[in-house]
């Protein structure tokens, strides 16, 4: 029953992550949201797989870890480069020195 109640939660704090990133006034908002998203997902296979008492479960939910942590990076440094490629290619400014 308590661990019923854990799932509740964390489905729950998943759906408000969602609504942040879709709400977030900016990328970094939004990715953290996603982020977020991400470590309660990983909580939730790991609550489930207890409840289900399937411990191949945990691996899944490491992997998924592993995969949004590089997910996650993987967008900073997309939108960190377009920040500075936007930056660069201002009209009026010249070449970058």
């Amino acid at each position: 029953m308590m661990l019923l109640v854990a799932a509740s939660a964390i489905a729950v704090t998943m759906a408000l992550a969602l609504a942040r990133a879709l709400a977030g006034p900016s990328v970094f908002d939004r990715v953290l949201a996603v982020n977020m998203f991400g470590t309660k997902t990983v909580l939730l296979l790991a609550v489930v797989s207890f409840i289900m008492e399937r411990p191949d479960f945990v691996d899944l939910s490491l992997t998924y870890a592993l995969i949004n942590f590089i997910g996650v990076i993987a967008v900073l440094e997309l939108s960190s480069a377009r920040r500075e490629q936007r930056k660069g290619n201002q009209p009026g400014q010249g070449l970058p020195k």
